[in-house]
């Protein structure tokens, strides 16, 4: 069974997001939800309580869903091992080499090279 809302704009809220929609000024996604609500809006006079800025924009986070795994300090550890000289028999380091070597410093328990990578890719660092 498909579930029906109704939605009930006032002249003012619809005036809003007629504005939004007509400015542009917001991201792709709020003024495809405003356009969404203007086209469900009734267009009758009623009591029934709408909440515009949240159909608009999303809830914020209370924190954050995944705990990152590299610190400022271990961002440090692992460019000074980067631009460090590689492993013995080893021209360069390879993702797989940093993220075994900062386990075996101890600076994380585990980690994996698509994250060495990002992170270098984050400081701009290549290990080409």
């Amino acid at each position: 069974m498909k579930k029906v809302f109704i939605v009930r704009l006032t002249e003012t809220e619809r005036s809003e997001l007629e504005a939004l929609v007509r400015k542009g000024k917001t991201s792709a996604l709020a003024i495809a939800r405003a356009r969404i609500l203007l086209k469900a809006d009734q267009g009758e006079e009623g009591n029934a309580a709408t909440d515009v800025e949240a159909a608009l924009h999303r809830k914020k986070q209370a924190c954050a869903s995944r705990s990152r795994k590299l610190d400022g300090k271990a961002e440090a550890k692992l460019v000074a091992t980067c631009c460090g000289p590689a492993p013995q028999g080893r021209t360069r380091w390879t993702l797989r080499m940093l993220a075994g070597k900062l386990v075996e410093l101890e600076v994380v328990n585990s980690i994996s090279p698509e994250t060495v990578r990002r992170t270098l890719k984050k400081m701009r660092l290549s290990l080409g």
